[in-house]
């Protein structure tokens, strides 16, 4: 700064010392000593701004350069670790506890009072069945009943009094006690022409509707209970090892945008020789009903896990047009370009087995921002 002082000082004498202009006798009269006076004011003017540039040049050259800003980003110390290494597959809903509701007796559907989708209760009336021949059966024995016991009767009397024979007694107690064991059987029979619900839950599918024919034990209803559900998933036989029960994973519903940590409540004992894998089973809830039974779901667990290893993020990772990949770690306040290979890798690390290593200072936010040998700043905590 000195310098530059020094020469604005010399400028300013320069201009000084110029000989004042006499407007009264300095400027001639004639042609001539015009031309020559407006000569030599142009070479002084010429000189006076080549020391000018020579000052504002020399100014320049001293004064130092503002430093360009630099670039605010978040950075991370790599120190060495151990990650889990995941691994996911694809299961659905189904649920864990469904029933069919059917008649017992068999016959026509009078009616059929639910449809897919309603809600019923265990011993709730689902459908009623034609028993009208087995009514008219009961009728005929009822008759019959009573003219056994009015016989049953006047042969027991007879018989307190020694009359007829025992024989005779004992025909007709019998007639009467087998007309009432057939009544007895007609009426349980009409009792089961109301077919009720065996368990609480949704209608999820309706076979049969009013006036069709149901044979015995031939489902009318399916009823699932939608409270007691669980994903079930077909896991690799190479995670054998990997997975038992009582193991936390993770299932998420895409259609449903919903993630819950859960456990394997089952672990299959065999290996389907047709896709070599076996089956897992999670016990879930509805959600508050969003859960449906075929719902697609996927798992997601721990399948190994890596000791001692440098790991980032996978998302920190950029890629060349030739396909190499790079971070940017902080090189003194200076963002420098660091080749990388990879190795194993889970949801949110990946192994970098070469190209860092323990105590270098990656740039994590900012990091697609930056370029090589751009100036940093690292944000602090206050920031």
């Amino acid at each position: 700064m000195k310098k530059v002082a020094l020469y604005i000082v010399s400028l300013f004498i320069l201009v000084s010392c110029a000989p004042p202009a006499d407007n009264a006798t300095a400027i001639p009269e004639d042609l001539a000593g015009l031309k020559k006076m407006l000569a030599e004011q142009k070479k002084q003017a010429k000189e006076l701004d080549e020391k000018m540039a020579m000052v504002q040049e020399k100014i320049s050259e001293l004064q130092p350069a503002m430093e360009k800003e630099r670039l605010l980003v978040e950075t991370e110390v790599l120190e060495r670790k151990s990650i889990d290494l995941s691994a996911q597959v694809q299961g659905s809903v189904v649920s864990d506890d469904y029933a069919m509701a059917s008649s017992e007796t068999g016959g026509r559907l009078m009616s059929v009072v639910v449809n897919e989708g309603d809600y019923v209760r265990k011993g709730q009336l689902i459908a009623t069945v034609d028993l009208e021949s087995i009514e008219k059966q009961k009728a005929e024995l009822q008759t019959a009943l009573s003219l056994a016991t009015d016989v049953f009767e006047r042969q027991s009397r007879l018989w307190k009094q020694n009359i007829g024979s025992e024989i005779q007694y004992l025909e007709a107690k019998n007639s009467k006690e087998r007309l009432e064991k057939s009544l007895e059987t007609l009426g349980s029979q009409i009792a089961k022409k109301n077919v009720m619900a065996p368990i609480s839950g949704v209608i999820d599918q309706k076979f049969l509707t009013q006036g069709e024919l149901a044979g015995p034990g031939t489902p009318i209803v399916q009823i699932l209970n939608t409270s007691a559900l669980k994903v079930v998933a077909d896991i690799p036989e190479k995670y054998i090892a990997s997975v038992r029960r009582g193991q936390g994973v993770t299932v998420r519903y895409p259609a449903l945008d919903i993630e819950r940590k859960k456990s394997i409540s089952m672990v299959g004992r065999t290996i389907d020789p047709s896709n070599r894998t076996f089956k897992v089973e999670i016990k879930t809830g509805n959600e508050g009903g969003v859960v449906k039974p075929f719902l697609l779901a996927q798992v997601e667990f721990v399948a190994d896990k890596i000791e001692d290893v440098i790991a980032i993020n996978p998302e920190l990772i950029q890629e060349e047009v030739s396909g190499k990949k790079y971070v940017y770690k902080n090189d003194g306040g200076v963002a420098k370009k660091v080749y990388v290979e990879t190795g194993d890798n889970s949801d949110d690390a990946i192994v970098i087995t070469t190209g860092l290593d323990t105590g270098d200072e990656i740039i994590t936010e900012g990091a697609f921002f930056v370029k090589e040998g751009e100036l940093i700043d690292v944000k602090t905590s206050e920031e």
